[in-house]
């Protein structure tokens, strides 16, 4: 069974349809970057060219950067513009689409299920997190594999400042910090994870996860185990799928 996917970031929005009996994707990923100023409508015309660039008809889930309740209602916009606030997603989407059904889905929570059934915490009962390293820091909450729904743990304050200011792969990059002091940075905000959850297992998730022997290494003193996300940045593609399957 195919559906299609979207994944909606700070710096790009990905789609391909999804395999779900493998939990991989059934074609080459296609992105457009996310548009500035990111606007409902102009992200929403981001959507729209990666689905059609497939010709694709059928069922459409995707993910957004930012809680989404109700399944459809907007309630924060940390790294696209402040307008999403409040909007309905979902019939925005779909009316961008020309009706195709759609799903709309926090997209730390859509990569953390995929991860879950497919990837690093498959069959992982207790308290396992999946961190998303990206333009901010997404989170998914897991307890006995039931997903705790949009917790945005990348908000956390670490040293006067939201987390994912100070520990994101954007943050990284701006910074042009080298792999190890970025670590450090990241070992700091992993504590005050643990120190508040105390989970048995961390997954690593975002376009980082790919590069992960260059940073884990130098991530000391926590207890909980810390593995790299196995589908990598396509985790949140298979989870809008598997969402709007759901």
């Amino acid at each position: 069974m195919q559906i299609f996917g979207v994944d909606i970031g700070g710096s790009g929005i990905k789609g391909a349809p999804v395999d779900l009996d493998k939990g991989d994707l059934a074609d080459e990923r296609f992105k457009v970057l996310t548009p500035h100023p990111s606007t409902p409508d102009s992200v929403a015309d981001g959507v729209r060219q990666v689905v059609e660039h497939f010709g694709w008809t059928g069922p459409v889930g995707l993910t957004f950067p930012g809680v989404v309740t109700g399944g459809s209602t907007v309630r924060t916009a940390a790294n696209v513009d402040k307008s999403w606030v409040d909007t309905d997603a979902r019939a925005l989407f779909s009316e961008r689409l020309g009706g195709l059904p759609v799903t709309v889905v926090n997209d730390a929570d859509a990569a953390g299920v995929a991860e879950m059934r497919f990837g690093a915490g498959k069959d992982r009962m207790g308290t396992v997190i999946l961190l998303t390293f990206g333009t901010g820091i997404g989170s998914a909450l897991f307890i006995d594999g039931r997903l705790v729904p949009n917790t945005e743990l990348g908000h956390l304050e670490l040293h006067g400042h939201d987390a994912e200011k100070r520990a994101s792969s954007k943050a990284k990059d701006d910074g042009e910090l080298t792999w190890e002091h970025w670590a450090h940075r990241v070992q700091k905000y992993l504590a005050h994870v643990e120190m508040l959850f105390s989970p048995e297992l961390i997954v690593i998730g975002g376009g980082v996860s790919r590069k992960a022997q260059k940073f884990l290494p130098f991530i000391e003193g926590i207890q909980a185990e810390i593995v790299p996300a196995q589908l990598q940045n396509n985790a949140g593609i298979v989870g809008a799928a598997m969402h709007a399957a759901e």
